[in-house]
């Protein structure tokens, strides 16, 4: 299902009693963060958010700001148009099933000719709402511009440390200068003034390539960022997907309509004619880079100042009645959660073509994406639990996950008690751990180096005989019968309840 602007999906969310309006005046600067954070910390994620007057140093913004519209399952599979994210997961695992791939590239390779072949492909258009205002820096041309810069927009400080406001929902649009494939990226925004911001992207990701490209050239890099549109677009824009998969592909399937694109004013990018907001600039190489942060992030700490480029802006295009989505991270759980769980429900039907013996991986809250991994196996061999841990470090994204704790298949990895009963009970320190070395993601304060740390696999499957010197007989997990069971149901069942 698509959604032709974030405002019609508030409504949805609205109708579905997923959204609270709050009409008072509330300042960005940090009182929509302790609000915020306060719902999201609710059972479930609480409801989204959508504040009426967000101030801007205790002056009214001219647009209302939307906050935790992903930050719970339901508002997740109504963002992918579904009645769930398993629904969406069991889709995607038709399209790549017919042909097993053999290996992680071709997989991911094999999805991107799906993909295209179900006519998601996005298609170029001439007009469209991200187009009603237009404003154009260099030029000076305005038409009625209610927020000619930056400045007006209502940007969060969110946390008391920040070096500023950041914009924390922006889809970043680049290109390779040398193939011209795009991508699509989500890299927060500290705004230095009413006309520039940091671009952090971080060393790993494919924009920071492209960057580097671009710097080698000698070239202006042109970028642009867009906010809003079909939610659909940032979750796209913040799943791990490899180098080279047009991100705005998998938007097109997911909403089951192909992305509509228009070319921007002042630089040959193209963003979502539907968006709310469209920010057009460029990155200039010949500048040093600047200080960006701190900031409080998903880690649950403030990342410190790190140089990263300098985002000019050269135009500002938006709809009439535009919505600025925003979002908050710090100590789980938080709205981001939600975002991360759905990427690893969407996509593990994919690692589990390159991986059989997968049967389900969760990231907890509490490790914050990259910090904590439950996998749980179907385990036939000696020593499997370490080949998957080596093989999921070897994917994509996951290759900087800090701790794989790997279980049997009889255990939900989506529980961490069991997790960590089986991590207590099944294992031997010495013998079932596995230490390596490997990227880091930069975000991570306790590395000693930036962006390179240790790894630690943990096996908490039952061993097998001989398996790493296990020379001992492996004893059964103690469960009742079956037929006990269901006769105690039985029994339980025609006993009536006291307190009827």
């Amino acid at each position: 299902m698509a959604h032709y602007s974030y405002r019609e999906f508030l409504n949805h969310l609205e109708a579905a009693g997923e959204l609270r309006r709050i009409r008072q005046a509330v300042a960005t600067e940090l009182e929509i963060t302790e609000i915020a954070n306060r719902e999201m910390k609710k059972t479930g994620g609480g409801q989204a958010l959508l504040f009426e007057q967000p101030t801007v140093n205790g002056t009214p913004a001219s647009i209302p700001l939307a906050i935790n519209t992903y930050g719970s399952e339901k508002r997740m599979a109504m963002t992918l148009g579904r009645d769930s994210v398993a629904d969406a997961a069991a889709e995607l695992n038709k399209l790549v099933k017919a042909k097993p791939p053999t290996n992680l590239g071709e997989a991911f390779k094999l999805l991107g000719t799906a993909l295209d072949l179900r006519h998601a492909k996005p298609k170029k258009v001439n007009d469209g709402p991200c187009k009603e205002v237009i404003h154009k820096f260099e030029s000076k041309e305005n038409e009625t511009g209610d927020f000619p810069t930056l400045l007006n927009l209502p940007i969060q400080q969110c946390w008391p440390q920040d070096a500023g406001r950041f914009i924390t929902l922006p889809c970043v649009v680049t290109h390779d200068p040398d193939t011209g494939e795009r991508n699509l990226g989500m890299y927060r925004m500290q705004v230095f003034d009413g006309q520039t911001t940091a671009l952090h992207w971080q060393l790993q990701k494919v924009a920071a390539r492209h960057g580097r490209r671009y710097y080698e050239k000698g070239e202006r890099m042109p970028v642009s960022v867009f906010l809003g549109g079909d939610p659909v677009y940032a979750f796209c824009a913040s799943a791990p997907l490899p180098d080279g998969l047009d991100e705005l592909l998998l938007a097109g399937w997911l909403r089951q309509k192909s992305v509509p694109l228009i070319k921007c004013e002042t630089n040959d990018l193209e963003v979502p004619a539907d968006a709310d907001i469209i920010l057009e600039g460029y990155v200039d190489p010949t500048e040093p880079l600047r200080d960006e942060g701190p900031f409080g992030d998903h880690t649950g700490y403030y990342t410190l100042p790190e140089k990263y480029p300098a985002f000019h802006l050269t135009a500002i295009t938006h709809r009439r009645e535009p919505v600025y989505p925003s979002t908050i991270v710090g100590q789980p759980p938080m709205e981001d959660f939600y975002l991360g769980t759905a990427s690893v429900r969407l996509f593990l039907p994919i690692l589990k073509m390159n991986f059989p013996e997968l049967v389900d991986l969760a990231l907890p809250a509490e490790g914050v994406f990259h910090n904590l991994v439950f996998v749980s196996i179907k385990k036939t061999y000696p020593m499997q639990a370490f080949k998957i841990m080596h093989g999921l470090w070897g994917a994509g994204q996951m290759m900087f996950a800090k701790y794989i704790i790997v279980v049997d298949d009889d255990v939900d990895v989506h529980n961490t008690s069991e997790v960590l009963f089986r991590l207590g009970a099944c294992t031997d320190p010495q013998r079932d751990a596995l230490f390596t070395r490997g990227p880091a993601d930069v975000l991570d304060h306790a590395t000693t180096d930036l962006a390179i740390g240790t790894k630690l696999g943990l096996d908490a499957t039952h061993k097998l005989p001989g398996e790493s010197g296990f020379h001992r007989d492996w004893p059964p997990i103690i469960k009742m019968d079956e037929a006990v069971k269901k006769k105690v149901d039985e029994i339980l069942g025609s006993v009536p309840n006291e307190d009827s």
